[in-house]
């Protein structure tokens, strides 16, 4: 993997650069859709290519070991061959979901225990052998295995956390460098900051992941309930410590207020399931702000659901039609406020990138951070 830095805004910390992959050329700033078990949910790939120009979609390591699982995913040929996606793509560890989404698990040196959330079936993630199933998922860029702290979290927890974080990437590097890629290109594994809200604590973990000298580094535990203003002050350390010279990966994040601060602090990448998520429930983010379609205001709206975008389903639907495909529950609504949110947020790090590279990004943020958190 290589990362070419093309342009630096003059008035924040806002930078424009190119991540080449095996895969296919990825611009930054950049936003990846999740397809957390090998699909971004409701979307076709044709239209993630098409119609929301995704240069790059993620995959959970989690879910996919649980289903389809690694021996079907190897026969397939890894996961672009399996789901038909041929760019980039980046696995987080399985770490978030074995800690968020099982209640019986154990945490300990070797790695964590844990139950299936679909059968109750035990297994063991440990830093090489996440590695390892990595590898035979296939994707481009692939993440170190770490503890994601809650919030709130107890300050000796979260420097203990970050110790063995600190010692499983280590035994995660030695896995992956002494491995090979399975399927004729090449992987690369960034390593992830933690230190939950603790100033202290993010300094000293930017400086250890910084010293591995990774082609990439990534920031975790952050957009896990604390306030904005906390996950702002974070990023902005740690970002001050990492590497210019390579990609910054902000996991997680956020609305689309989050990402355009976050891109000011220096930020590169992110990720959220916010625009399917929230697209499934009926609410929109458009460049004036947030629509709820489920409000009864959009029932005889028969506007499109936003004019001045170039997605045909933006122009071609009405809000009044897409409120009563959601209201009806109709599985056409979410697929239609499902690609809606996808291509906004792709359009918003797109234009983010233009403006920093024209060098209007700073006063273009500023209004922006106004208009897209209103409730309209």
């Amino acid at each position: 993997m290589k990362f070419t830095l093309t342009a630096q805004d003059k008035l924040s910390k806002a930078r424009a650069g190119e991540i080449t992959t095996d895969h296919g050329v990825i611009q930054t700033p950049i936003f990846m859709p999740v397809g957390t078990a090998g699909t971004v949910k409701a979307v076709h790939q044709r239209e993630l290519m098409q119609d929301i120009e995704a240069q790059i979609i993620l995959g959970n390591t989690y879910h996919l070991y649980l289903r389809p699982g690694l021996d079907t995913l190897e026969k397939a040929g890894g996961l672009h061959q399996f789901n038909g996606w041929d760019k980039p793509i980046l696995t987080d560890s399985g770490g978030y979901q074995v800690y968020s989404l099982t209640e019986v698990r154990k945490i300990k040196e070797e790695g964590v225990t844990f139950r299936s959330h679909i059968d109750g079936s035990k297994h063991l993630f440990t830093p090489e052998n996440v590695m390892d199933t990595q590898r035979i998922i296939g994707a481009d860029i692939i993440m170190a295995f770490d503890e994601c702290t809650p919030y709130p979290c107890e300050y000796h927890y979260a420097r203990r956390s970050l110790d063995m974080t600190h010692r499983w990437l280590k035994r995660c590097c030695d896995r992956f460098d002494n491995t090979e890629p399975k399927y004729g290109y090449s992987q690369t594994l960034f390593p992830i900051v933690q230190g939950s809200v603790y100033k202290d604590l993010r300094v000293k973990s930017a400086e250890v992941i910084a010293s591995f000298e990774r082609e990439g580094n990534a920031i975790g535990g952050l957009s896990v309930g604390e306030p904005a203003e906390e996950m702002y002050a974070m990023t902005e350390i740690v970002c001050d410590i990492l590497p210019e010279q390579k990609p910054r990966y902000l996991m997680g994040v956020g609305t689309p207020v989050n990402i355009l601060e976050n891109i000011a602090l220096g930020i590169d990448m992110f990720d959220c399931v916010m625009p399917t998520r929230n697209a499934r429930n009926g609410m929109l983010f458009t460049k004036d702000g947030i629509i709820n379609i489920r409000n009864e205001k959009w029932k005889n709206d028969f506007t499109p659901i936003e004019a001045n975008s170039d997605l045909w389903v933006d122009t071609q639907h009405t809000k009044a039609y897409l409120r009563h495909l959601i209201t009806s529950g109709e599985i056409l609504g979410a697929q239609i406020a499902s690609l809606h949110n996808l291509h906004f947020y792709l359009w918003l790090v797109k234009t983010a990138r233009e403006k920093i590279i024209s060098g209007e990004f700073y006063e273009w943020k500023k209004i922006m951070v106004n208009r897209l958190g209103q409730r309209l």
